[in-house]
């Protein structure tokens, strides 16, 4: 029996640190394009602060423009069309939630919190057995 509680300690210990790891993973993508006032007004007055924020912690942001390619590994539900639009992308790739537009900062942050909240609830999800 003894030499079947090691890899049982093993495994619990990896599934603890791959459920922390997991909200580490989250990124935000903003798609944005050359002469966009919005990903303008964006860039100053937000991004400067969300890098050191608590959603800018669990899900930094990610540039790529409207008409390039995205960063490897990224598959979206759709192509995006309107700048800027946030999505936020999941530990394999995929995207989970957007926004699309940039509402202001009064929503911003808070739609961005629970979209981060909600898919690091599903994300962390461990099946009971």
């Amino acid at each position: 029996m003894q030499h079947l509680r090691r890899p049982l300690i093993a495994l619990s210990v990896l599934l603890a640190m791959a459920g922390g790891a997991v909200a580490q993973e989250l990124r935000l993508l903003m798609i944005e394009q050359a002469g966009c006032y919005y990903c303008r007004v964006f860039n100053r007055d937000i991004a400067p602060v969300y890098e050191t924020s608590k959603e800018g912690q669990l899900a930094p942001l990610v540039h790529a423009q409207l008409r390039g390619p995205l960063p490897e590994g990224i598959a979206l539900a759709s192509t995006p069309f309107v700048t800027p639009t946030f999505i936020l992308i999941g530990p394999d790739g995929v995207e989970i939630e957007r926004l699309t537009g940039f509402p202001g900062e009064d929503f911003f942050w808070p739609y961005i919190g629970d979209m981060i909240s909600a898919a690091q609830g599903h994300v962390s999800e461990v099946p009971k057995q």
